[in-house]
């Protein structure tokens, strides 16, 4: 089936929708690639404080346990530069044709620090920092930690633990929910019921 296009959503992790919103978006994309695996790859490295975003958003959904929703990176196991190819490779050859969202740190303006951004198409991992990795996903996940533009690494390095921790609980709480969604939603269609479309809050 032919993926809706959406707009990005954009919301601050202190907007009191916030956790809705990122839900709402990702259940909308969900509803065209209801028959694929669900694979969430939480990219970074807790050895930076700024780009322990992914591994923390991984271990608390690991730590809730998700019913239909396979993830990958963990403080105990994170998905990084390293090793980012040898988890794509195993996912592809793991799941026969993965939904794939890619969680991420990433840098932006002063203004934009805090914000959660859903969007689709693929993550680009390190583009922040100069990188070259592989993209990441059909759908992504970022949250803002700090500011883009000079001395990337340093940046990274001296974001607030604080900050990052925040963002983290909320893009994992707002995963846990849709997995419970997503639960039901699939039992009930499964007796023929067809679930009612949420209004969005976008």
């Amino acid at each position: 089936m032919e993926q809706k296009k959406i707009y990005d959503t954009i919301v601050h992790f202190e907007d009191d929708t916030a956790g809705y919103k990122i839900s709402d978006a990702l259940l909308d994309l969900l509803t065209y690639h209801k028959h694929q695996p669900v694979v969430i790859i939480c990219i970074g490295t807790d050895r930076s404080t700024g780009d322990s975003l992914g591994p923390l958003v991984g271990s608390f959904l690991q730590e809730a346990g998700m019913k239909y929703f396979h993830v990958y990176g963990t403080l105990e196991n994170p998905v990084h530069a390293m090793n980012l190819n040898e988890i794509l490779q195993y996912v592809k050859k793991t799941y026969k044709k993965p939904f794939i969202i890619g969680i991420d740190a990433c840098l932006g303006r002063l203004a934009s620090i805090g914000e959660i951004k859903v969007g689709t198409g693929p993550l680009k991992p390190g583009a922040g920092v100069n990188k070259k990795l592989p993209e990441v996903g059909d759908v992504f996940i970022t949250g803002i930690v700090n500011i883009a533009g000079h001395m990337e690494f340093v940046v990274l390095q001296n974001t607030r633990l604080n900050l990052v921790m925040k963002l983290a609980k909320k893009i994992a709480a707002a995963i846990i929910e849709t997995d419970k969604i997503y639960d039901k939603k699939r039992t009930l269609q499964s007796i023929g019921f067809n679930f009612p479309k949420r209004k969005s809050a976008r």
